[in-house]
């Protein structure tokens, strides 16, 4: 089983900027041939889809609520994704999820990935 694990969350006011950050030490060597996706779940809401990341250095796609706002990279050589988050919103306010799906491209159905960080909370303050 592979671990993943999330950083970077906390507490900022409307219109900051936070960096998530994802870490998959388990991964190795076989890092750049998952899609990394990133999730959120509110208080009360079901899990969403946020942002992913195609395997190999492939391109991007985001939820039409971020675009522009966030973006997804990745550093194959630290094995770490990240979610770097700007213009936060009060909506925003949510627990934010990596996730790793092997091969994937624009996976947009968390059911698809294959393993799952235990997330960061996110908290925007208006």
């Amino acid at each position: 089983q592979v671990e993943l694990v999330e950083s970077g969350g906390g507490n900022v006011q409307a219109g900051g900027s936070l960096r998530l950050s994802c870490d998959a030490p388990g991964l190795g060597l076989s890092f750049t041939k998952y899609a990394w996706g990133w999730f959120r779940q509110a208080v009360g809401k079901e899990r969403e889809f946020v942002a992913t990341l195609d395997w190999d250095d492939g391109p991007s796609y985001y939820a039409d609520f971020v675009k522009g706002r966030f973006t997804a990279t990745r550093d194959g050589a630290k094995g770490t994704a990240y979610l770097w988050m700007n213009n936060l919103k009060a909506e925003d306010t949510a627990i934010y999820y990596c996730a790793a799906d092997h091969y994937g491209v624009n996976s947009r159905d968390w059911a698809r990935y294959e393993y799952w960080g235990r997330g960061t909370p996110v908290t925007v303050i208006s």
